[in-house]
């Protein structure tokens, strides 16, 4: 009875050490400052503070970048800079001519270059110390919205009227389900990413709250190293090619 006795002090006391250890950990949406918006209070959160930096980094670098071409001698091989923006251009024209075709795929390059660049940095921001914007479900659905937006202004564009006659395709009786299953697209575009990127968050979080902190400098790197880059830039890849999968559904048909 005493062993017993024992042994349910021991897990209680087990219980509230880790109870105290999580009660430290933050991986919520956290208010900093707020102001009054026509009699409203709007807070600035650290998705705001986040997307800030990610929106200033690749200004600043779309800015260095354009003062490098133009400031290139056409008549010198470029350098290392030059060869990697050539390389970055290069491959996001390659890659929507594969998923869209020839004759609308570079259309949409700036589109999904600047989809990609962002989502990329959003998802990386953990090895800066900040939560993800994308671990916000606001960010990752107006994403998708846009998706969403650019879906069916490319259906009545290409497909006219027959975009709305095929929710009724092969048979009448199916349109609620065709109809759901359009406007399950930014949900489930939206939820995807949110989903996976929220669970690293939490992950690491749980990790950085529950050992000691001498091994936080050491340990937590390699899932820094799966949950922030390498999971982040799948779904980065992930959420592209859906996209251009989906608009590219609504194109006329390809030579």
């Amino acid at each position: 009875m005493g062993n017993q006795f024992a042994l349910f002090l021991t897990q209680g006391a087990a219980a509230a050490g880790a109870a105290d250890a999580t009660s430290n950990i933050d991986i919520g949406i956290n208010g900093y400052f707020k102001y009054s918006f026509f009699g409203h209070d709007v807070w600035i959160t650290n998705t705001h503070i986040a997307i800030v930096l990610v929106m200033l980094t690749l200004m600043i670098f779309a800015v260095v970048a354009n003062r490098a071409i133009r400031n290139a001698d056409p008549t010198k091989a470029p350098g290392g800079f030059l060869n990697v923006i050539e390389l970055m251009v290069e491959k996001i024209d390659d890659l929507v001519k594969t998923s869209m075709g020839e004759t609308h795929g570079l259309k949409f390059a700036n589109y999904i270059g600047t989809l990609f660049a962002f989502l990329i940095l959003a998802n990386l921001a953990g090895l800066l110390g900040l939560r993800p914007p994308t671990a916000d479900y606001g960010v990752t659905l107006a994403l998708a919205l846009i998706t969403f937006v650019l879906i069916h202004y490319n259906g009545f564009k290409y497909q006219k009227f027959g975009h709305i006659t095929g929710l009724f395709q092969p048979i009448p009786l199916l349109f609620p389900i065709n109809l759901i299953g359009e406007i399950a697209t930014p949900i489930s575009l939206s939820l995807r990413l949110f989903g996976n990127v929220m669970s690293g968050t939490v992950m690491l979080g749980l990790i950085y709250g529950l050992i000691p902190k001498l091994l936080t400098l050491v340990w937590p790197a390699a899932l820094h190293g799966y949950f922030d880059m390498f999971s982040g830039a799948i779904q980065t890849y992930v959420f592209c090619m859906l996209t251009m999968v989906f608009i590219s559904q609504t194109f006329e048909t390809e030579e």
